[in-house]
This record gives structure tokens, C-alpha cells and sequence, in this order.
């Protein structure tokens, strides 16, 4: 039989492997917790961002001043599948073949590295394999977009555009340039008539934007599929500062 002294350090011992017991318990419970939690947040972020809305960096200053470089924009992917974008529009699209030509692959050469950066892409951790262009679109199939010589700016179906949205004064200064014009914003174009079922987009930073004009030599003259576009720009959402809707600007319709 125990004395009361072996008895009580007996107590104590079964009462700390207890103790240990329950902190392990409870340490793994709080880690499957986590891990449950991580996955619910993951599934979500995947079924919201392929359906709904994804989020895009901006990259470059093509549509400064609307967009400014490092923007994080939300796109929303819903928009478009009842109606199709309409001119004045801020669009995100995969650019067509002949827009890739500079575009370089973000994956990665290890079948493991590139199946994980896959994997990112999915839950919308990483950005998608292609080249994704922001621009606002300026014409719609069976309208005809030009600026030529005395011009007073870009021209849709004979009317010049609303341009109070664009950079100004221009970041290049196209002023005496045989080629183009302040008021074209760079080269002068067309006239194009855009097909059914294809847009003309151009950056608001019209002299520094490689835009549907400098396309003009492709299958599609410039212009660029419907079928391409991934969603309408609807929001800036970081950084806080500058959390605004960005809005389409009244330019002409289609008949």
C-alpha cells in the first residue's frame, strides 16, 4: 500500500500527464480548426472569384489617370453575361494573339512549381497564365472610329468623343508631329468600322497606351473579340485612399 506521500506525488504526476494531455488536445483541435477554416475561406475565394468578381493589378499607366500603377482593381465577371459591353466601358480582356508578342509566361519551367502556381490561379492567389489588358472601350460592332488630320479628336460614327476623362496634358507631346495630333492622342487612325461581336478600346492615357491602334495590321484590325473580355471594371479597391467606382463615360452607342 502507498503512504500518503508516494500517493500524492502518484496524483500529481497522473494529474500533469493529464494536463499535458489536454493541452495536446487542444492544440491539434485548434490546428484542425485552422485547417477547416483555411479550406472554407479558400473554396469560397475560388467560387467567388471564377463566377462573380477577381480581383487585378494594375501594371502600367495606360489608363492613368482613371487607373494608377499597383491599383487593385474588382472586376466584375457577371455584367457581361446578359449584355455586351457598351462604349464608354472600363474592361479587363485577354489580349489576342498579335497583343502578346512582349508577354512573358509567369509560370514557372518545374511541372510542381507551375502545377501549384495552377492550383493559385484557381483559388485567384495567383494571376492567370495571359495577358490580361485593361482598357475603356471607344466603339461597338458596326460603329466606325477614326482621327485623321484636322480632327478635333477621336471621332465615332462622325461625332467626336467625350474626352474629359483622358490624361491632360498629353505624357507625350505629339504637337507638330506629321503622324498625329494632341487632339488624336497619338497617331492618326482609320476609319475602322469595328465588326459584330468585336470592340476599338484605347487606354485614357491616350500617348503612352498600346492600344487597338497600334493592332492595326492584325486578323482583326485592331479590333479586339467580345468573346475576350473577362469582365467590367467596377471598382477601385486598394490602396484605401483611393477606393472609388470607376465610371463609364458617355460616349456614342450603337444604332
Amino acid at each position: 500500500m502507498l503512504g500518503r506521500k508516494e500517493k500524492d506525488t502518484a496524483d500529481a504526476v497522473n494529474a500533469d500527464k493529464e494536463e499535458e494531455k489536454s493541452f495536446g488536445s487542444s492544440v491539434l483541435s485548434f490546428f484542425k480548426e485552422l485547417l477547416i477554416i483555411i479550406v472554407i475561406a479558400l473554396a469560397i475565394s475560388a467560387f467567388v472569384q471564377n463566377i462573380f468578381a477577381r480581383v487585378y493589378v494594375i501594371p502600367s499607366g495606360s489608363m492613368i489617370p482613371t487607373l494608377q500603377v499597383g491599383d487593385r482593381i474588382l472586376v466584375d465577371k457577371m455584367t457581361y453575361r446578359s449584355s455586351d459591353p457598351k462604349p464608354g466601358d472600363v474592361v479587363v480582356f485577354k489580349g489576342p494573339d498579335s497583343w502578346n508578342e512582349s508577354f512573358e509566361s509567369n509560370r514557372s519551367d518545374n511541372s510542381f512549381v507551375r502545377a501549384m502556381q495552377n492550383t493559385g490561379t484557381f483559388f485567384g492567389l495567383v494571376p492567370p497564365d495571359e495577358n490580361d489588358l485593361v482598357k475603356r472601350v471607344i466603339a461597338v460592332g458596326g460603329q466606325t472610329v477614326r482621327c485623321q488630320p484636322g480632327d478635333k479628336g477621336v471621332t465615332v460614327d462622325d461625332h467626336v468623343i467625350n474626352s474629359s476623362y483622358i490624361l491632360y496634358p498629353p505624357f507625350i507631346d505629339w504637337g507638330g508631329n506629321p503622324n498625329g495630333s494632341n487632339a488624336c492622342g497619338g497617331p492618326y487612325f482609320g476609319p475602322v468600322t469595328v465588326p459584330k461581336g468585336f470592340m476599338w478600346v484605347m487606354g485614357d492615357n491616350r500617348t503612352d497606351s498600346a492600344d487597338s491602334r497600334y493592332h492595326m495590321q492584325d486578323q482583326y484590325h485592331g479590333t479586339v473579340p467580345i468573346s475576350n473580355v473577362r469582365g467590367k471594371v467596377q471598382s477601385i479597391i486598394w490602396p484605401a485612399g483611393r477606393w472609388h467606382k470607376v465610371k463609364s463615360q458617355p460616349l456614342p452607342q450603337p444604332k
